[in-house]
């Protein structure tokens, strides 16, 4: 999955030449909102509800900790990938961010990153819509006249629908799988 200009990605970093770098590596893909004040980014998360949002835990006015302790706490559930120098430690265990990649970083590390996040954004809206549609159509079967489902034009919609939902939430398994095929044979 490659980004287009109409998802958006919000770069938090306290070093204004690693946010002009990331905005240079993913404008020609994404709208690219950059800040180098932590107290900024919530702000900016609220203003455009980024799609994704890359943040830096070492800033000094604001860790990049709690500035994802406050979005979160905000209800914005966009994916978070943490883009640090901060090596990881057992303290990210109870952090609700969605990757972690340690600096410096390569642009395709960070392009990869950004598309995966992207594709398990799309196969979480796929799936939820896939059960949606199975849910109505489950629904009507087990409490309407199997005659009255036949000659309806609206359940026949549903049932192209639901099939359609289907196919569309297992290619998004078959692209998730694909991607973070390796997540899966590490302990």
């Amino acid at each position: 999955m490659t980004g287009d200009v109409s998802t958006t990605v919000l770069a938090v970093d306290d070093e204004s030449s690693l946010t002009a770098l990331y905005e240079r590596w993913l404008a020609d893909e994404y709208e690219v909102h950059t800040t180098t004040a932590a107290d900024e980014a919530l702000e900016l998360v609220t203003a455009h509800d980024p799609d994704v949002v890359m943040l830096d835990r070492q800033m000094p006015s604001m860790s990049g900790d709690d500035v994802l302790e406050q979005v979160r706490e905000h209800g914005y559930d966009c994916p978070v990938v943490m883009v640090t120098g901060l090596d990881p430690g057992l303290e990210i265990v109870e952090m609700p961010f969605d990757d972690y990649l340690v600096k410096p970083v390569e642009r395709s590390d960070l392009h990869d990153t950004l598309d995966a996040l992207l594709a398990r954004r799309a196969y979480d809206e796929r799936v939820r819509t896939y059960f949606s549609l199975a849910r109505k159509k489950a629904v009507l079967e087990a409490t309407t006249d199997p005659d009255v489902l036949e000659s309806s034009d609206e359940f026949r919609s549903l049932k192209a629908e639901f099939a359609s939902a289907r196919a569309e939430a297992d290619d998004a398994r078959s692209e998730v799988s694909g991607r973070d095929a390796w997540l899966s044979i590490q302990d």
